[in-house]
């Protein structure tokens, strides 16, 4: 019988002082949220919420039921603290 095939991802959570990186080895067709649930993160990181995280690879930003290829790295992406529209309107009137 033939083994299941496997991928190699790594799955980072990043915060502006400290981040975080877990190499995983997956069966293939694994999607993005359960890699996200595999890697432990969750419940190692500090007030990390699962119900808010939004998922990238390499930057581009993905849904969580994306199917993972061998090589990617998964981002988990904080919700935006500020409209970067409105952020930058702000700075345009030189307030902070």
């Amino acid at each position: 019988m033939a083994a299941e095939p496997m991928i190699r991802v790594s799955v980072v959570y990043a915060l502006p002082e400290r981040a975080w990186t877990v190499a995983l080895e997956l069966p293939a067709m694994t999607t993005a949220a359960e890699a996200m649930a595999r890697s432990g993160l969750v419940d190692t990181v500090p007030g990390l919420d699962a119900t808010r995280i939004s998922f990238a690879i390499f930057s581009q930003p993905v849904a969580g039921a994306t199917v993972l290829r061998d090589g990617d790295r998964l981002e988990l992406l904080r919700p935006l603290q500020a409209d970067p529209k409105q952020a930058r309107r702000r700075r345009a009137r030189g307030e902070r």
